[in-house]
């Protein structure tokens, strides 16, 4: 079986399903969508971020551009960061999007310390990335340094005992029905302390 690093299993799911390029973010349309989902008017909109109403809908019908004291005041008025007045909303929200992986037929990836078993395969473009795990790994010694990728985890332990090594914590113990959620930038790594093989689920942020 393909031997990986259990990073680029974070790595491929990220980069699965990316498109490249994209159309050039139009202002004044995400500024009246991020109104809209607010269920605000121009006047209670123009109110919140101390403008007028006239210059905020000039800025959402592109009649505009706003001054950059402009936008720090949208900001501040929508409640969110002037990067994110430029960031462009997910295009596809699809409701009801859905992936059943029945048990032993996610797609599997092995490495020296872990068997994973990836869950929910068939989806792109996931904000999280669900994997079963098999620990084989009894010490430290059988990593190779840390482990760290970007986003958080959460930890649930399905069978067996597992021992989890952080860069900043004690080691913790922990059993069927225990879970942990970390920064996964911190170095992690994780053993099993039971006679068998322990079995966790992990799931990992991709965003």
């Amino acid at each position: 079986m393909t031997q990986r690093d259990p990073k680029s299993l974070i790595r491929i799911a990220r980069n699965s399903g990316q498109e490249t390029g994209g159309e050039p973010l139009d202002l004044g349309a995400r500024v009246r969508d991020l109104r809209k989902a607010r269920s605000w008017t121009l006047e209670q909109a123009a109110s919140q971020a101390g403008l007028a109403r006239s210059t905020l809908s000039k800025i959402e019908n592109g009649q505009m551009s706003p001054t950059y004291d402009a936008l720090k005041k949208l900001a501040v008025g929508l409640e969110i960061t002037v990067p994110q007045l430029f960031t462009p909303p997910q295009r596809e929200q699809v409701n009801g999007r859905m992936a059943v992986t029945k048990s032993g037929e996610g797609s599997a990836q092995a490495t020296a310390t872990y068997e994973h078993e990836l869950l929910a395969d068939t989806l792109s473009k996931k904000q999280m990335l669900p994997y079963r795990a098999r620990v084989r790994a009894r010490t430290m010694e059988e990593f190779d340094g840390w482990v760290r990728h970007d986003g958080e985890e959460f930890l649930y332990v399905l069978t067996g005992m597992i021992q989890l090594f952080t860069e900043f914590y004690e080691p913790v113990s922990m059993r069927r029905g225990d879970s942990a959620y970390y920064d996964a930038t911190m170095g992690h790594n994780v053993v099993s302390i039971s006679d068998e093989d322990a079995t966790i689920l992990w799931v990992t942020s991709l965003v």
